[in-house]
């Protein structure tokens, strides 16, 4: 049976160990809005709001299955942010 550990100091969790993830990338290019997953392209979308309900329908269904999946976004400076997760929560609410 394994032995559970010692808590650490008050107010310190151990760490949760990465699980690999799916991500899905909304992203506009010239006139119109695509899904990016694993290399390849998924559109064209008329809007960003059309792209995230079909990205984010998609990977509900997957996380059901039991993956872990964000839905991504560029924020204003061209980096990933995630939109819309399924499983682990990779900003969890501090206590």
């Amino acid at each position: 049976m394994p032995q559970l550990r010692e808590p650490g100091p008050a107010g310190e969790h151990p760490p949760i160990p990465a699980r690999p993830h799916v991500e899905y990338l909304v992203q506009r290019s010239e006139d119109a809005w695509f899904i990016k997953y694993d290399g390849e392209e998924y559109g064209p979308y008329v809007s960003a709001r059309e792209a995230m309900l079909f990205a984010v329908d998609v990977a509900h269904k997957l996380g059901e299955r039991g993956k872990d999946v964000r839905v991504l976004m560029l924020d204003s400076t061209g980096q990933p942010c995630a939109t819309w997760t399924h499983g682990i929560d990779p900003y969890p609410p501090r206590l």
